[in-house]
């Protein structure tokens, strides 16, 4: 179901070649970020002085801000080769044995995913990161005897929506953790004017801005609408993106003035009407609109946590006034004093 949402911040394979297209080659043409940009371009210039590698980065935040992006940015910086693999496709101490000893001196290694990684090949990377060296067990039993092959050194460079997954020892081996942001309504209109720019599609400023900010924050949504909007434009248009054409196309679409899809608003209305706005658990939700627990978690929710619509609490999750007033319902009189207990702290923690 996730792989059909427009606005899906996972990547789909179908959009690969173009979203590289897309994407920024130097820390000039990246757009927002600022802080973990300032931060890496001393670091990077100090590595490039002491002509060493670059200490191990760990980029972490939700799927579709730039991780990817910003680590090809960081080869091209240090002027060296960056070698691309993920988690998952690493399954044995072998298969990280090959890629290890074959990284060239100063080399990138960019692992996404890597919250991914079998627990073995994690540890096997310890050394790798410390030392620089790799340890092979040959043979079995008593007459086992452990080789140690010298690595070139390298900077790992991984990737994660879920750094807490990571391991503690694992966490403390990267020298440069850098969390990325969700942007602001003004740099994706920024992202999109460039995208369209490179896309030789016509779009005003009033139209970047408000598919800006339907964009939920992530550039890779943001590049995915404008694609969608261009479609529209072509065929029930001119060919030109204005604002009214960005309504319309949204419209169709079911995308709402928030960036919220069908998928949101139902699980909202289910949450409002059926189960009186809560609290109920994630697995009742799932099973009352058909959904799989793990996208409503991964997918659904992290949006309206974010929008302030939702809140998790010890007995599951409830919808808060902003919820109510979006979905077009009344606040139940036996539910507004516990929703605006919730709507305070939420208060204290933006503030």
């Amino acid at each position: 179901m996730d792989d059909e949402r427009f606005i899906s911040s996972s990547m789909n394979p179908a959009e690969e070649e173009v979203e590289t297209s897309l994407r920024p080659k130097n820390f000039d043409d990246y757009v927002g970020q600022d802080k973990v940009k300032a931060n890496l371009r001393v670091f990077i210039e100090a590595s490039k002085k002491r002509k060493d590698a670059l200490d191990h980065v760990l980029l972490y935040g939700p799927p579709g801000l730039g991780k990817t992006t910003m680590s090809h940015i960081i080869a091209n910086e240090l002027g060296v080769p960056i070698k691309i693999t993920s988690g998952p496709a690493i399954e044995h101490a072998g298969d990280l044995a090959a890629i290890l000893t074959n990284l060239e001196e100063n080399e990138v290694l960019f692992v996404d995913e890597i919250h991914a990684l079998n627990r073995s090949v994690e540890e096997k990377l310890y050394s790798a990161m410390e030392d620089f060296a790799f340890d092979i067990v040959l043979g079995k039993g008593p007459a086992a005897k452990t080789m140690r092959i010298t690595l070139n050194k390298f900077t790992l460079i991984g990737a994660t929506t879920r750094v807490g997954m990571l391991t503690g020892p694992f966490r403390d081996r990267f020298g440069v953790i850098c969390r990325l942001e969700m942007y602001s309504p003004e740099n994706l209109a920024e992202i999109i004017n460039r995208s369209a720019k490179i896309l030789n599609i016509d779009i005003s400023a009033k139209a970047a801005l408000e598919l800006a900010r339907r964009s939920r924050g992530t550039p890779r949504i943001a590049n995915r609408l404008l694609k969608r909007v261009r479609d529209f434009a072509v065929v029930i248009g001119e060919g030109v993106i204005d604002e009214k054409m960005v309504n319309k196309a949204l419209e169709f679409l079911e995308i709402d003035e928030l960036g919220l899809d069908v998928m949101d608003r139902r699980t909202l209305k289910t949450m409002i009407t059926k189960f009186g706005g809560g609290p109920v658990g994630l697995d009742t939700v799932a099973a009352a609109i058909n959904e799989d627990p793990g996208t409503i978690e991964d997918v659904v929710e992290p949006y309206l946590l974010q929008l302030g619509f939702i809140a998790r609490t010890p007995r599951g999750r409830i919808c808060l006034a902003d919820a109510y007033k979006h979905m077009g319902y009344e606040i139940p009189q036996a539910k507004a004093a516990q929703i605006s207990m919730f709507d305070k702290l939420k208060d204290v923690d933006d503030e």
